[in-house]
């Protein structure tokens, strides 16, 4: 496996501890549509949660969930809505992004209902 794909999987793997730690029961995780994958999909209460995960090994140039561009916004939101469909969900649903930086420190950042892309710009 690459590096940054080691790197990549450790991020979705603290992730994925922080949100079981905070009540999330994981219902999916990489679920793959058309040319999207949604790194986490979890359930809190009655909402769908779609989860994407950014790891970065420092700061240096920047922080990534400054990276979740409307294209890829745009990309999650088709992918989810298939998903929604797929179960018959009809409640609510948010996207969140996770932020993991290994060093200096290792820091875990949880951006909750971090963005609602706008579907009518594709």
């Amino acid at each position: 496996m690459a590096n940054h794909n080691k790197v990549g999987h450790f991020g979705e793997e603290m992730a994925r501890a922080h949100l079981l730690k905070n009540g999330h029961q994981i219902l999916a995780q990489n679920w793959r549509w058309g040319r999207a994958e949604i790194d986490l999909i979890t359930q809190w209460d009655n909402t769908i949660v779609f989860v994407e995960v950014k790891t970065l090994t420092h700061t240096q140039y920047g922080y990534q969930e400054q990276g979740v561009h409307t294209k890829k916004q745009a990309l999650l939101f088709q992918a989810a809505t298939e998903y929604l469909y797929q179960i018959q969900h009809e409640d609510e649903f948010r996207f969140d992004i996770i932020s993991v930086v290994l060093d200096p420190q290792l820091a875990l950042q949880h951006f909750v209902d971090a963005f609602f892309p706008d579907w009518t710009d594709e």
